[in-house]
């Protein structure tokens, strides 16, 4: 190793070898650090930030969460995500600015309404899940009241809604609070909350109850427009380009082209067998443990063909680096024309979906590339994969200097492929519109079935539906169909072929709904030795039923003419389904014998433990 180290490495230019990023606005520069270790090490080991906690190691829990600060030079704006800073390597986080709990906010400086209002709303009790999920609320207050053109929201409220305040924490796990006095303290942000809706606290009296002005006026005063500095102005200056790290012991690289990419993966430590990893948000290790170190890590970020997207006509092209967050983003701006007025549908479908997978602060660092080679190579129970194989993808590899294109199938059903000689470069998803005009429909729908809704939850099984039917007198026609299922207990996610080619061409009906379950219940069969087989064969066969249920026996005098045909369909595959509002009461008595108890006292030190 210390030839590469010493040296360039296939070309790739070296730069200043020192470390080199910001915590709560302190200056850190590291000159030599190892490349396995984590950001929630460094900050608990190295620093006085100790709001951040080890929970599960795995991502899962949101204990460790931060927020991570980058500057983009070419649109020259500070782009926040939060991020898991117990998957996060320390090496990429180079130019970077952390904000954890006290950076908000703390004894010395005073502490945010964040801190005040949970502890207020009794939402700490332990506390040592409260600094994730305040800087979870955190980063969604800034997202909304820096990005979202919406009005500007009374004194003291921010931008934010009640649902995305929900879904701010959704991945953020309590033991101990049961949920709901949280998250009435993150809905105390919300613009539209109904104050009446709130919990017990300590702000209010009870003589207060029907005074909404009064109760506003009591909660501590939030000021979107703070002065918290996320991201220093001398980081700005130093990092213009992404920077090599040449440290002696496991060498952290950042090429920035497929050509020093390939340089690197042809070098002669390559050669040798030293182990690679290639690195974008390094959350595939939450799920599948390393316990061996790799001799050389190489950051595929900084490399604009694996980290941008291509849209045409026909489709978009991601590259391989793409984080979940932005894919979704990506998807929701679909063509808004008429001539993809149904693929606009299915893109907002996918993004939906995709919005239930896993924690946002996952979703921020984990790519769409390691989700599909996960996904290939290790039985991961993909979400993505399933949703693209409906879809028709196919995606672009790179072995060496050939380049070779795959149906998403034909990847999946490949050898398993060294990751370190073998690179997957991009996702194409094709646009989709009806076969033909007059009548004809695509429909696209998505499932998934887990132990929870939203957050790090994986599924039991997930499936994705995409069709054209037209209606007839007779009901229905199938004109084609791709059914995709996967996480049910088999390698990769797959295409029920045999169930598709039944389909086609017939005329949806009880009975042809009948023998096709039958026929899905017994070619897509989970492989022995997975747990619970009788309840994931009863879901794929619940996805295919709830799929086609709606256009069974439909009368096609209901239909009076072309128009509503469309109208008809997107009935049952309407895209806007709001998520609902936790609501939540709590009565407490007190008395005069027992006082204080009953009393909305805060607790000693909450605040504290928020920060």
């Amino acid at each position: 190793m210390d030839e590469l180290s010493e040296t360039t490495a296939g070309g790739v230019s070296e730069g200043n070898r020192n470390l080199v990023f910001a915590v709560n606005g302190e200056r850190f520069e590291l000159p030599s650090v190892d490349s396995s270790t984590t950001l929630l090490h460094f900050l608990r080991s190295q620093t006085r930030f100790k709001s951040p906690k080890l929970g599960c190691g795995e991502g899962g829990c949101g204990a460790c969460v931060v927020l991570l600060s980058k500057y983009d030079h070419v649109n020259e704006r500070v782009e926040n995500h939060t991020v898991g800073s117990c998957l996060t390597l320390l090496c990429s986080i180079n130019g970077c600015s952390v904000t954890t709990s006290e950076g908000i906010g703390n004894t010395k400086h005073g502490f945010h309404p964040i801190h005040q209002r949970f502890a207020g709303f009794h939402a700490s009790q332990c506390g040592f899940c409260t600094p994730g999920l305040c800087i979870s609320l955190f980063s969604a207050l800034l997202d909304a009241d820096n990005h979202l053109h919406r009005p500007d929201p009374l004194p003291g409220f921010s931008k934010l809604t009640a649902s995305e305040a929900e879904r701010a924490i959704a991945g953020n796990l309590c033991r101990c609070t049961g949920y709901r006095p949280i998250a009435d303290a993150c809905k105390s942000f919300a613009s539209d909350i109904d104050i009446e809706d709130l919990g017990f606290n300590s702000f209010w009296k009870r003589e207060d109850k029907d005074i909404r002005e009064v109760k506003i006026k009591k909660l501590p005063f939030y000021y979107p427009s703070s002065n918290i500095c996320v991201y220093p102005e001398f980081l700005k200056t130093e990092f213009k380009s992404a920077i090599q790290l040449g440290f002696q012991r496991h060498p952290w690289y950042s090429p920035v082209s497929l050509e020093e990419l390939q340089g690197l993966l042809g070098s002669k430590v390559a050669e040798n067998g030293e182990r690679i990893k290639l690195v974008v948000g390094n959350t595939g290790t939450g799920y599948y443990k390393e316990p061996e170190e790799y001799d050389l890590y190489i950051d595929l970020r900084h490399i604009p063909d694996l980290s941008g997207f291509k849209r045409d006509n026909m489709g978009i092209e991601v590259g391989s680096a793409v984080t979940i967050s932005k894919l979704i983003l990506i998807f929701r701006d679909a063509p808004k024309d008429d001539s993809h007025s149904s693929g606009e549908i299915i893109f907002k479908k996918i993004a939906d979906h995709m919005e239930k997978i896993a924690s946002g602060f996952i979703r921020n660092t984990a790519s769409i590339g390691g989700n599909l080679v996960m996904a290939h190579k290790k039985w991961f129970p993909s979400d993505i994969s399933t949703l693209l194989l409906a879809l028709g993808s196919s995606v672009t590899i790179m072995t060496g200097a050939k380049r070779e294109k795959l149906t998403l199938e034909e990847f999946f059903n490949r050898p398993e492929f060294d990751s370190a000689r073998t690179v997957l470069l991009s996702v194409w998803v094709p646009f989709w519109t009806p076969m033909k005009t007059g009548g004809h429909t695509l429909l696209f729908e998505s499932y998934r079935a887990s132990p929870r809704p939203l957050g790090n939850a994986l599924a039991y099984a997930n499936a994705a539906f995409l069709a054209d039917v037209n209606l007839t007198e007779n009901g229905y026609l199938v004109n084609f169909i791709h059914l995709a299922y996967g996480a049910f207990g088999t390698k990769h996610a797959v295409r029920a072929r045999k169930v598709e080619d039944y389909l086609t061409g017939k005329i949806i009906n009880v009975n042809v709904l009948y023998e096709a379950i039958k026929l899905v219940k017994v070619t897509v069969v989970p492989e022995r030795g997975t747990t619970y087989p009788e309840f994931r064969s009863s879901l794929i066969a619940g996805f295919l039923f709830k799929f086609f249920h709606g256009f069974i026996g439909v009368d096609p005098a209901f239909v009076e003419d072309e128009s509503k045909v469309i109208t008809y369909n997107k009935y049952f595959c309407a895209s806007d389904k709001q998520a609902l509002i936790s609501s939540a009461k709590q009565s407490v008595e007190s008395t005069k014998e027992y006082y204080p108890v009953g009393e909305p006292i805060i607790k000693s030190g909450a605040a504290i433990q928020a920060s």
